[in-house]
């Protein structure tokens, strides 16, 4: 397998990894707040757009490919923060198999 290359110097965008964590209610239930693990560097490229609407009001729904360095800790449900910006992980996957760089798919979306 081909060995990929990135420029550290694209990894441009400061990026806050979230994780779920649930908080309960005390009715039985439990609501999800996202606590910070990690602030990392990242390149974000954009990938589709695709325009709904739901409830009379256009949604836009934005995917896009994040790198950043290699985590083990990357999970389902995870999400990563760029100030307002939310990007809820999709995938990810090691795009060499080298342990260096992991590239996430991740959605956006605006109201």
């Amino acid at each position: 397998m081909r060995a990929v290359f990135v420029d550290p110097g694209h990894m441009t965008a400061r990026l806050e990894l979230e994780s779920p964590e649930e908080i309960a209610d005390g009715q039985g239930g439990a609501t999800v707040a996202f606590a910070s693990v990690a602030s990392l560097w990242a390149r974000i490229e954009p990938v589709s757009d695709v325009r709904e609407e739901q409830a009379g009001a256009d949604i836009f729904m934005l995917t896009h490919r994040i790198w950043l360095r290699f985590r083990s800790d990357i999970q389902s449900g995870m999400r990563l923060r760029k100030g307002e910006r939310v990007f809820s992980i999709g995938a990810w996957h090691d795009p060499d198999e080298r342990g260096n760089y992991l590239i996430c798919l991740c959605e956006e979306e605006r109201r």
